[in-house]
C-alpha cells in the first residue's frame, strides 16, 4: 500500500478546485479587527503588543474538499488559548464562525488554510497600566490562504529526516502554557534552522530533562512493535494528534501518551509527525539513522490514508456554505461585540 498524493488530488481534483472570486482575493482574504480586505493589504497597528510583546492566542484550522475539519474542536481550543493567557475573544463563537467562513467565501478556497488570533491589543495609554489585563482594548484578526502544506508529496512519499536540536530546548511548561497555541515560536525557530544548517528536514525538542516534547508546528509519533507513542507533556495538544488517536483506537492499535527519551525515536520503527498543514508527515530518518526501512512505514501509511479518506468522506466536516461568495462589499463591516 502506498500513500495517498494527497496535495496532486486537492490540486488536480475538480471536487478540490478553487472556486470563482474576486481578484482582490487572489491570494486569500483577510480580517482586520472588523474589516474584511485582501491578504496583501492586511496590516495591524504597529503599537498592538501581539507584535511587540507576542502577546496573542491563535488557532488554525484547514479546509479540504470545502469542508472545514473539526472546527468545534479548534474553536474550544482557541477559548482555553485566550483563558490560559486572560485574553478576551471580543466575538462569540457563531459570531467568530461567520467571520472565519466569510473568509473562506470571498478567497473561493476549497482547500484552505484559516488562521486567526485575539492580540491584547495597543498599549494602554497610562504605562502604569501595563500589568492590568483590562486596561487593554483586545483585538480579533484573521486570514485565509490556499491549503499550505508543510511537506508536499515529494516529500512525504520518502519520509522527513530528523535532527533532535543539541542547542535549543522547548520553553519550559513553567514559563510559557505549551498547550495554548502561542507566538513564543523562537525556540521552535532556531532549532529548525539548526536542523536545516544539518542537512535535515526538520527539527525535534527536547525538555530540560531531555524528554521528547514537539517539532515546530507539528506533534511526533513514534511506532514500536506495532504500538503508537507521542510525548504527554511540554507540547500541544495537537487536533490532528487527537485525530491519530481516534484513528488508531478504530483500527485497534495500543497508543500511549507518556514521557519519551529522544533514544526512543532513534530507536523507533516507524515515526511521522502531525500538524494541520500537512496531516499526517512519515518519518525517513533521526539523527541520520534510517527508521526501519526507511519512508512511510506501513502504520504510518495506513493512518496516512485513513486521515484523508475520511477527511473527504465528511468525517468531522463542517461544510462552508459559498453560495454568500459574491455578496456586495457594502456588507462587510461586522461590529464587535463582547460576551455578555
Amino acid at each position: 500500500m502506498g500513500l495517498i498524493q494527497a496535495e496532486r488530488i486537492m490540486r488536480e481534483d475538480p471536487a478540490h478546485a478553487r472556486l470563482p472570486h474576486d481578484a482582490d482575493y487572489a491570494h486569500g482574504a483577510a480580517f482586520i479587527d472588523g474589516r474584511f480586505c485582501s491578504v496583501d493589504t492586511a496590516a495591524i497597528p504597529i503599537t498592538d503588543v501581539g507584535f511587540l510583546h507576542a502577546d496573542a492566542a491563535y488557532d488554525v484550522v484547514s479546509a479540504s474538499a470545502g469542508q472545514l475539519f473539526r472546527l468545534p474542536e479548534h474553536l474550544a481550543r482557541f477559548e482555553q488559548s485566550c483563558a490560559a493567557f486572560r485574553l478576551r475573544n471580543p466575538y462569540n463563537e457563531r459570531q467568530t464562525i461567520a467571520v472565519l467562513s466569510r473568509l473562506v467565501q470571498l478567497a473561493g478556497t476549497r482547500e484552505a488554510y484559516v488562521w486567526w488570533c485575539v492580540t491584547r491589543g495597543a498599549m494602554p495609554d497610562s504605562g502604569s497600566e501595563r500589568g492590568n489585563p483590562s486596561a487593554y482594548r483586545n483585538c480579533f484578526y484573521a486570514f485565509v490562504i490556499p491549503y499550505l502544506y508543510i511537506a508536499d508529496d515529494d516529500t512525504r512519499n520518502r519520509g522527513l529526516d530528523l535532527r533532535v536540536s543539541e542547542q535549543h530546548i522547548r520553553i519550559p511548561e513553567q514559563a510559557v502554557d505549551p498547550t495554548a497555541k502561542n507566538f513564543h515560536w523562537m525556540d521552535m525557530k532556531l532549532s529548525l534552522f539548526e536542523a536545516r544548517d544539518r542537512g535535515a528536514d526538520f527539527s525535534v525538542l527536547l525538555d530540560a530533562r531531555g524528554n521528547l516534547t514537539e517539532c515546530p508546528g507539528a506533534n511526533l509519533f513514534l511506532v514500536r512493535q506495532g504500538q503508537l507513542y507521542t510525548p504527554d507533556s511540554g507540547c500541544l495538544a495537537g487536533i490532528t494528534r487527537a485525530t491519530v488517536l481516534e484513528l488508531a483506537a478504530a483500527r485497534g492499535l495500543p497508543a500511549h501518551l507518556t514521557r519519551l527519551p529522544a533514544s526512543a525515536l532513534r530507536e523507533a520503527d516507524e515515526a511521522f509527525l502531525t500538524s494541520t498543514a500537512g496531516g499526517i508527515m512519515p518519518v525517513n530518518s533521526v539523527d541520520g539513522r534510517q527508521l526501519g526501512s526507511g519512508g512511510p512505514g506501513p502504520l504510518t501509511t495506513q493512518l496516512h490514508n485513513d486521515y484523508w479518506e475520511k477527511r473527504w468522506a465528511g468525517w468531522h466536516g463542517t461544510p462552508v456554505d459559498y453560495s454568500a461568495a459574491q455578496t456586495t462589499h457594502t456588507d462587510l463591516l461586522i461590529e464587535a461585540r463582547h460576551h455578555p
